[in-house]
């Protein structure tokens, strides 16, 4: 089985090691990363996986927020130039773990043969007003028991896929479908570890940079990605900072959340990347 994972970056220098690392002890083969337009040192880290043989970069130029069309266009890559088995079209911020399996590949070599994809749950880890300095493996080990997204409402899955070389993939990695219509889509032991405030620099930055490119998109109605619009203009009237220091926790806060299971404390990711650094 050959397992290949998108992603589609900018500005994603603070967790992008990281997350490459991590699923490549989880048992990804092979990466193809489409960067767009960043301008730290996420390039730099793309290119030393590109000179390892482990992943494919593609440079996108454009500012225009088109992630359907960038991310189909690696999800056929994976299946018709690398022969991928299964695609994870995945972000920066998002660890995928099986929950019963030691690898990626053992669960889905388990995913019955009548299955394309699979719905995957997403769990938001809260950011720690008191441990950022620690970097955001070690300080973020608390996430929600229920996630929702900016707008209150359930935080939608992500979905992965067989590799299918006429595959489209929907804005956000929601969900997929083939030119023929609509895929089997199954249930897997299998949750998405989801870090996407880690610091005020950087979730001003992608709100900033991303809300600017999507006013940019004419085919996207203006209902498409509301989370972002409605973030977007939070930054725009300069209400984006208290909205961040909300959602961080002094040390009372947390304790009462721990206290209501309206959060829970998780440090599997920190755990295994302390494993697996230490080589053990």
């Amino acid at each position: 089985m050959k397992l290949v994972m998108t992603l589609l970056v900018r500005n994603e220098e603070d967790i992008l090691a990281t997350n490459i690392e991590y699923h490549l002890r989880r048992g990804v083969d092979f990466f193809i990363a489409t960067d767009n337009l960043s301008d730290d040192g996420t390039r730099d880290i793309l290119e030393h996986y590109r000179q390892r043989n482990l992943l494919h970069l593609i440079l996108q130029s454009d500012d225009t927020y088109a992630q359907s069309d960038w991310v189909t266009r690696m999800a056929r890559m994976a299946a018709i130039d690398f022969q991928a088995d299964w695609v994870i079209n995945s972000d920066a911020d998002e660890f995928w773990w099986p929950e019963e399996d030691s690898d990626l590949k053992e669960l889905f070599a388990d995913v019955p043969p009548e299955i394309d994809a699979l719905s995957v749950a997403r769990s938001n880890f809260v950011p720690i007003a008191f441990g950022n300095a620690r970097g955001f493996v070690e300080a973020m080990t608390v996430r929600e028991r229920v996630s929702l997204n900016a707008l209150g409402a359930p935080l939608p899955p992500k979905m992965c896929h067989r590799g299918f070389p006429d595959v489209d993939v929907e804005m956000g990695n929601h969900a997929a479908v083939r030119a023929n219509g609509p895929m089997h889509v199954g249930q897997a032991p299998l949750t998405i570890l989801h870090f996407p405030l880690r610091s005020y620099a950087q979730f001003s930055r992608k709100i900033s940079l991303g809300g600017a490119a999507l006013e940019r998109n004419e085919t996207l109605g203006p209902t498409i990605v509301g989370t972002w619009r409605m973030l977007y203009k939070k930054w725009q009237r300069g209400e984006l900072e208290a909205y961040y220091m909300a959602q961080q926790l002094n040390p009372v806060e947390l304790d009462a959340a721990m206290a209501s299971q309206k959060l829970i404390r998780d440090e599997r990711l920190r755990d295994f990347m302390r494993q697996s650094q230490s080589g053990k």
